[in-house]
């Protein structure tokens, strides 16, 4: 198959106690490995086969209108899952340093407020989806959320950070609480791998 499911880079149950082990088994051996097969069953056959995910949803428009939605949601649901399992880590959280945190205090005024404004887009997103830290096309940083498994390189933009508000991301451990568990995702952020994130982004 052209993409397939990417390990864990911790145990399922290094996130504790804030992420819970079946969560993370469920979470990445079911879902993300459910978005992997069906991406997979849609383009294949076709030119987009061998793309790397985040081109093909870069050129999302130029995908078959048959075969769109499919990859827009699968696609979308692996791109995004890779991008979160690796900005979490144990024994994180905190606040960024360096060029990452000069550009979060630039940007939203402190860091404190950055934390509100993402997260009242990961509470405030109705239904299923993300909020993000994306980084602009032209370098500049916004705090947005999009629907369902909607990747920001659909529209031009870099994700960096993203947290997923899907229920099957929390439920067994928060049910409806999702503030308690948006509150509880700044414990396992892995900033190191956010300030890489946006360094690349910056090249």
């Amino acid at each position: 198959m052209t993409h397939q499911l990417p390990p864990l880079p911790y145990a399922f149950d290094a996130l504790e106690p804030y992420i819970d082990t079946l969560t993370m088994q469920i979470h990445h051996g079911k879902h993300h490995a459910a978005y992997i097969a069906n991406l997979n069953k849609a383009i294949a056959g076709t030119p987009f086969e061998e793309m790397p995910i985040n081109e093909l949803l870069a050129r999302i428009n130029e995908v078959p209108e048959e075969i769109r939605t499919a990859v827009r949601n699968n696609g979308g649901g692996h791109s995004n899952h890779t991008l979160f399992w690796a900005i979490m880590a144990p024994n994180a959280g905190g606040a960024p340093t360096g060029a990452l945190a000069s550009a979060i205090d630039a940007t939203f005024g402190s860091f404190e407020t950055f934390k509100e404004k993402l997260t009242a887009a990961a509470i405030n997103r109705f239904g299923s989806g993300w909020a993000w830290l994306i980084v602009k096309p032209g370098g500049a940083l916004e705090v947005i959320s999009t629907p369902n498994q909607d990747s920001p390189i659909m529209t031009g933009d870099t994700p960096i950070l993203g947290i997923d508000v899907w229920e099957h991301a929390y439920y067994l451990k928060y049910q409806n609480r999702r503030p308690e568990y948006v509150a509880n995702f700044f414990n396992v952020i892995n900033w190191a791998q956010v300030a890489a994130n946006f360094a690349a982004a910056q090249r």
